[in-house]
């Protein structure tokens, strides 16, 4: 049983690194990423006869180098490559909408991509009718901001 077990450790290892590949898909930070290359440097080691405590020792040494020294330059050419997306309000600025309802400094809608928002015109003063075509100058919580298409 325990022959099994020593001469197996390179299946420990080997597990080990799956383990650690699978949880650095849920997380996506390179951490698990790095600790999963040193299981597999501990692997080969395994598997060409080195003892127990050896592997223990290249494993921690290869995930200290790859955790301090490849992964900050990984990171970096990931979030150089990642466009910033513009999400949530901050997407709607400048889309065209259709007024559904007189929009005035009171009240108003507009429909906004199939849906139905509150409105209030950018600037004091301006009304705008049903039908009018207009651009979103802004969100302000719930409420659209909006202003005349340019001629």
């Amino acid at each position: 049983m325990f022959d099994f077990l020593r001469d197996s450790q390179w299946l420990w290892w080997l597990g080990a690194a799956l383990a650690l590949g699978a949880i650095e898909m849920l997380t996506l930070d390179f951490m698990f990423l790095m600790l999963a290359a040193g299981a597999l440097v501990a692997m080969v080691a395994a598997a060409l006869g080195l003892n127990l405590t050896g592997q223990f020792v290249l494993f921690c040494l290869s995930a200290l180098v790859l955790l301090f020294f490849v992964r900050p330059v990984l990171r970096r050419r990931l979030e150089e490559s990642t466009p910033l997306a513009v999400t949530n309000a901050a997407a709607l600025t400048g889309r065209d909408a259709l007024v559904a309802e007189p929009v005035t400094e009171l009240a108003g809608t507009v429909k906004l991509h199939g849906e139905i928002w509150s409105a209030r015109p950018q600037w004091d003063g301006e009304t705008f009718a049903v039908g009018e075509r207009v651009r979103i100058a802004r969100i302000d919580g719930a409420t659209a901001r909006i202003e005349r298409l340019p001629a």
